[in-house]
């Protein structure tokens, strides 16, 4: 009798256990339950503890927490028909699991339903975009478009997107080489400008100052025939005044100068007759007396 008692009071304790776990069920602080009855949602639990369920219910559970979204790199084109590899990212949360679970049920159809709106939304906006905008703090501005774009489409899945950032913008490499051919005949076009108007600005100052040389050096010329007509006329005065006072004296003088230009170079020969006018103060001075 004792064992049947234990027996039935075993199988109920068990029974009652299993009836427990299959009714109770916990939620951990970074989740967030919905509770199904034959795959329709009951209710949801938004607060962790521990809550209870009927034995038919089931829970399904969802991230409480800021999710990542990286789609893969997208090849899209600007409005100035440059290709762009696009590496964007987002940051998203489930913000309305029942909405959640109505329209994508699961975390992995819903990167799947973002990625595509976030890749659309991209793809909107930078058919509108230059490179040079992208490149440039004009990005930021754009970027907010899309982000709201994005939330308006992601509520309907009950997400909420928090941020949404191009990690890496790039030419494709056949785009970047010839975007690079393309700078590198630009930078040679300018360097040959500038060479060019050096060159003209070096010939104009080379003229300018080939032409002040001229100028300066006739001017100079000019001045040295005047100063040095001047000097001629006032030797030729000096000496005609002297001339007029001795001349006597002056034509010895002269004779004597001749005398020692005639006979400056050393081995130097004449031959001349002893009556010539050259020698005509030799013969005119008187000998020495013995």
């Amino acid at each position: 009798m004792n064992n049947k008692i234990t027996l039935i009071v075993g199988v109920v304790v068990v029974a009652v256990a299993f009836l427990a776990s299959s009714m109770l069920f916990t939620v951990d602080q970074r989740e967030q339950a919905m509770v199904l009855q034959f795959g329709n949602p009951i209710k949801t639990v938004s607060e962790p503890g521990l809550e209870w369920k009927l034995p038919w219910q089931d829970v399904q559970k969802y991230e409480k927490r800021v999710l990542n979204l990286d789609p893969p790199e997208e090849r899209m084109i600007l409005s100035d028909q440059k290709p762009l590899l696009v590496d964007a990212f987002a940051r998203y949360k489930i913000e309305d699991p029942l909405q959640f679970f109505k329209t994508v049920r699961s975390e992995d159809v819903a990167r799947t339903r973002l990625g595509t709106i976030v890749n659309a939304g991209l793809r909107g906006e930078l058919g509108k975009a230059t490179l040079s905008s992208v490149l440039s703090p004009e990005r930021d501005i754009f970027m907010a478009r899309v982000l709201k774009h994005v939330n308006e489409q992601a509520r309907r899945f009950g997400i909420d997107v928090l941020d949404l950032r191009i990690r890496r913008a790039d030419l494709p490499v056949e785009t970047s080489q010839a975007v690079f051919a393309r700078m590198k005949t630009e930078r040679e076009r300018e360097a040959a400008e500038f060479r060019a108007q050096g060159f003209e600005l070096a010939q104009r100052i080379k003229s300018s100052a080939d032409r002040e040389v001229t100028v300066l050096t006739a001017e100079a010329k000019k001045e040295s025939e005047i100063l040095r007509g001047q000097g001629d006329a006032a030797l030729t005065k000096i000496l005609n005044d002297a001339y007029g006072q001795d001349p006597e004296f002056f034509k010895f003088y002269r004779s004597m100068q001749a005398y020692e230009e005639a006979l400056a170079t050393k081995g130097t020969y004449m031959v001349i007759s002893p009556d010539s006018d050259f020698f005509d103060f030799f013969s005119s001075v008187d000998a020495p007396s013995e």
